[in-house]
């Protein structure tokens, strides 16, 4: 009787053992064939689509507090409400408002009012715990009589992040929601000081306390002159600055699903372009948030009037639109935070 007794102990243990193991790796791969649906969801078709509108001549350049910039963010608010994507908790509508005196107060531009524009997809199990993507939408306007459309600044990245909002949206109307939630930010400003994003960072809709990362794309459209031959590469700039996690996530994700040649060349702290603290990202990293930058380098449109739509490689934004989706992804359904473990000096 001890002895079978015994046996019968050993075999329940070894049961159970299996069907942890079991379930562990068959949650693991639901998750995986999850990223593998939804990424499939974002189109070459919708990225046209909407960049075609954010950089026609009717948005005329979308200079921060410009008319045609806020027809640029009434398009985005209407694509948004189409989706069934909300704004955030706590806001009461898709706009945060930045007033004048603050986007002039470093440099008197003469800048009228402008908006941040948000939109929100609240988490499923740590819905405190926010996830930022972000992409600024304005752009430098018109002079002297030309329109400077701004397709891939940053016009890219503005529709990329509406496409990866819709795309976890879909994920969430089919029960494969994000754990945390997901704020998505198209800040303005950025072409005059990085301001959408600093007004952001100090007036924070989400305790910065509890914002997990930052994923920010700034030109993902076109290819650069080292890269004549393929457009299949992202620069990817401040993975590692603060946590290795988010570098890990980064590399891991890519080799997965999206294969592209990650560049690291701009990540050199010792770059005189310094692009690391050119963009919007850097706004939250320098308030200790992880963050990384997704970008195509520049290019002989960049900050020109012939920066137009036809220009614009779709095979490569929407291969790029993916990878940062699938990076957000891992970041929103992970079981732990990103850990930070480093310190930018």
């Amino acid at each position: 009787m001890k002895s079978n007794w015994s046996k019968i102990m050993v075999l329940f243990l070894l049961t159970g053992l299996f069907t942890n193991c079991t379930s562990q790796k068959s949650s693991s791969k639901n998750s995986a064939v999850s990223v593998a649906k939804y990424i499939n969801t974002i189109s070459t078709e919708s990225l046209q689509k909407n960049l075609t509108v954010i950089a026609s001549d009717e948005m005329e350049g979308r200079q921060t507090g410009s008319e045609g910039q806020k027809k640029a963010g009434r398009y985005m608010i209407d694509f948004y409400k189409s989706h069934g994507i909300s704004f955030p908790k706590g806001a009461t509508d898709y706009y945060q408002r930045i007033p004048a005196a603050f986007l002039n107060a470093k440099r008197n531009e003469g800048l009228p009012d402008s908006e941040n524009i948000w939109a929100y997809i609240e988490g499923s199990e740590k819905p405190e715990e926010v996830v930022v993507i972000s992409a600024h939408y304005d752009h430098v306007g018109i002079k002297n009589g030309e329109i400077y459309n701004g397709a891939d600044d940053d016009g890219s990245g503005t529709v990329a992040i509406m496409e990866m909002a819709a795309a976890f949206q879909k994920a969430k109307n089919e029960g494969h929601g994000p754990k945390r939630s997901i704020l998505i930010l198209h800040v303005t400003g950025e072409e005059h000081g990085l301001h959408g994003s600093r007004y952001y960072s100090e007036n924070p809709l989400f305790p910065l306390a509890n914002t997990v990362a930052d994923v920010n794309i700034d030109m993902i459209g076109r290819r650069d002159d080292f890269h004549k031959d393929s457009n299949n590469y992202v620069y990817v700039i401040g993975s590692d600055y603060l946590s290795s996690d988010l570098y890990t996530i980064c590399e891991s994700v890519n080799k997965e699903f999206t294969h592209l040649t990650l560049d690291y060349k701009y990540n050199d702290k010792k770059d005189p372009n310094r692009f690391y603290y050119r963009s919007d990202h850097y706004n939250f990293a320098k308030n200790g948030i992880p963050s990384v930058f997704l970008f195509n380098g520049t290019h002989a449109d960049y900050h020109k009037a012939t920066d137009e739509v036809s220009k614009i490689e779709f095979d490569a934004l929407t291969k790029r639109t993916q990878y940062g989706f699938a990076i957000v992804w891992e970041i929103a359904n992970r079981k732990d935070k990103l850990v930070v473990d480093k310190k930018d000096e």
